[in-house]
């Protein structure tokens, strides 16, 4: 079955590939996305939406309002670019040096957007219930859901849903699951305190660099020997810096690195082993070792209630091609929402025509979409909303 474009979002297919294009032209960090924000409220005033702005610091929250107050479904769409120099030779590339939408969210807000227009020409008895449209600042690592939540944007709300294009998906398909669907994504830096010294006479000292040798290897029995292989984990090391000269022996290492877990059972004890292995290594070593960890974003875990809701919806949009997704170790701040309020994550395959899904990973300097996707998307949300609320 090839995807079903709903006809309400066919008509206005053009205009939510433009706004995605302008929008990709016009990138902005987290926290700055001024512009996108002021031409998502005049597109809001457009249509009679009413809004509230400068939530969660540059956010939006729309609300149309049915004819029963008792039930409120909440949308939401993310709206910050990378630090990023795009290198693509689209036409609609970004005009910002070192800033481009390398991950989807501008065809998050078209998307989102383009339900808005669609849902405005709803009378309000044709609605057994009220929507909210959540277009949230700086998901890309600093938190944004936290300060949408803080002003208040899910007051009220009973369920919350929100779409990721997917280039690890083609374009047609729909990939949701129940349960965990995005990791949990947190940071740590060690420090090694040793002692240096001349390399020709090692035995004065206390080796910063092969300490953090036999660190980097014992954390990684956290997830070979401390995790049930079923359970997907993952403790990386990315970066290590020490050392001054061929000659001398380091007397400080900091490593960097990343841990995700799908489980937060996995997620204490990654951190508590952590510990642990230090711990064991500063009396091995007789040398000061500083774990400095940073929660990051909690893993994105589904209703399972909702998730049927989404995946019955979907199924009308892409028939048999809504199924289990292509799952990443990314995480994703949709979680803090799924924290206070059941609700559902899901995933539009959107890999860019004619090539293969995995060939254009998001977070590179060539990514672009199939648009396509972007009326799928649409089109899953609008029958979701008429399958929940009319």
């Amino acid at each position: 079955m090839a995807a079903q474009i709903l006809p309400e979002i066919q008509s206005i297919s053009k205009q939510i590939i433009s706004t995605r294009r302008k929008i990709h032209q016009n990138p902005e960090l987290a926290f700055n996305e001024l512009e996108t924000s002021t031409l998502i409220a005049k597109r809001l005033k457009s249509l009679n939406i009413k809004f509230e702005a400068a939530i969660g610091k540059t956010g939006i929250v729309a609300t149309i309002d049915g004819s029963n107050n008792n039930k409120t479904i909440a949308l939401r769409a993310d709206m910050d670019a990378l630090p990023i120099q795009e290198t693509s030779k689209i036409p609609y590339k970004s005009k910002n040096d070192g800033i481009m939408h390398a991950c989807g969210h501008d065809g998050h807000v078209a998307i989102l957007l383009g339900v808005a227009e669609v849902l405005s020409q709803y009378k309000k008895d044709d609605l057994k219930g009220s929507i909210k449209l959540i277009f949230q600042p700086a998901e890309e690592g600093h938190h944004g859901a936290k300060y949408m939540i803080k002003d208040g944007a899910l007051k009220g709300v009973n369920e919350i849903y929100g779409l990721h294009l997917w280039n690890y998906q083609n374009c047609g398909t729909i990939g949701v699951k129940s349960g965990p669907i995005m990791a949990a994504a947190d940071i740590f830096t060690i420090k090694i305190y040793g002692k240096g010294g001349h390399g020709a006479t090692p035995q004065g000292t206390k080796d910063s660099i092969i300490i953090a040798s036999h660190l980097i290897q014992a954390l990684q029995t956290i997830v070979s020997r401390n995790t049930n292989p079923l359970e997907s984990t993952v403790v990386s090391v990315g970066q290590i810096n020490g050392g001054y000269n061929f000659n001398i022996i380091a007397d400080q290492v900091t490593l960097k690195g990343t841990t995700r877990s799908y489980t937060i059972e996995n997620r204490k004890l990654i951190k508590k082993r952590m510990k642990e292995i230090i711990v064991g290594l500063e009396k091995s070593f007789k040398s000061k070792i500083e774990l400095i960890y940073d929660d990051g974003y909690p893993p994105t875990i589904n209703n399972e209630n909702c998730t049927q809701k989404l995946l019955a919806s979907a199924k009308k949009i892409v028939g048999n091609k809504a199924g289990d997704p292509y799952l990443s170790m990314g995480g994703e701040d949709f979680s803090y929402y799924l924290e206070k309020v059941p609700g559902c994550y899901f995933f539009v395959g959107s890999s860019p025509q004619g090539k293969k899904a995995l060939s254009v990973p998001h977070h590179c300097s060539h990514f672009d979409i199939d648009e396509k996707a972007l009326l799928i998307g649409a089109s899953v949300y609008i029958q979701l909303i008429k399958d929940l609320l009319t």
